[in-house]
């Protein structure tokens, strides 16, 4: 992990297996989510790879060989790598290049946004191997894409390109070849001269809400908005506008 100003870069780092993800990455990507959730200064993480793979996936040759005990293990950590990534008060942005497939798509489905850069594709192959999507594939990319859009994805095992992953929603942004991380540390300065409390209360009503009917939904934005009412933040943001000036947040 890498902090760039307010951010903190974190890059996968197996060159030798097309990043991989083994049980050791796992631990290493939650230790540095968490490290990015204690740290205040952190506004926003960024998670990216190499300039040829982002990740090719689950590593397939560990997974093989591990005892049931170490596959369940393997579940719990992957779990607890994604539910970081969806409860840190933080945006978390993938930055994409090359081929970022399976177990690479469904890390990038459980971060906020996806920044990839041209050249790179993305797809679920598990069809290809009697398998299912172990990591959130089956729910998460419908959740983005729609229904029938994520079962073509997921029956065919086809890979997508970034134009095709832009088009149907899966890709918020496109850069050039090897400018994703530059492009997705372009979008996380904006949002670091926001309101952390806003971001982090939008982040958590938009991801719990999904989960409730409209009307719950509804109550639940209330109610989390309305404790914004008397932050540090709030009366620092009325001010600055009052006063027309750019407000300086402290996230309280």
């Amino acid at each position: 992990m890498e902090p760039v100003g307010t951010t903190h870069v974190v890059t996968l780092d197996r060159p030798e297996r097309r990043n991989a993800i083994s049980h050791q990455l796992m631990r290493e990507l939650a230790d540095a989510l968490q490290a990015a959730e204690r740290d205040a200064s952190c506004r926003s993480v960024i998670i990216t790879g190499a300039p040829d793979f982002f990740s090719a996936g689950r590593d397939l040759k560990e997974a093989a060989k591990s005892s049931p005990a170490e596959r369940e293990e393997a579940k719990a950590a992957w779990r607890r790598v994604t539910d970081t990534i969806e409860g840190l008060k933080r945006p978390v942005v993938a930055a994409i290049e090359g081929h970022c497939l399976t177990g690479g798509l469904e890390l990038a489905l459980a971060c906020d946004l996806r920044v990839a850069g041209a050249g790179a594709s993305f797809g679920i192959t598990s069809s290809r191997l009697g398998t299912i999507p172990g990591f959130g594939g089956t729910q998460r990319l419908p959740r983005l894409i729609g229904v029938s859009r994520a079962l073509e994805i997921l029956f065919s095992a086809e890979p997508i390109d970034v134009e095709e992953a832009y088009r149907i929603g899966l890709v918020n942004r496109k850069a050039a070849r090897g400018e994703a991380l530059a492009e997705a540390l372009a979008m996380v300065r904006i949002y670091a001269e926001r309101a952390p409390l806003s971001l982090a209360t939008m982040k958590q009503v938009v991801r719990q809400g999904m989960g409730l009917d409209l009307a719950g939904a509804l109550d639940l934005e209330q109610k989390l908005g309305a404790a914004l009412t008397g932050t540090s933040d709030r009366a620092e943001g009325m001010a600055a506008f009052i006063e027309k000036r750019k407000p300086q947040f402290q996230g309280r």
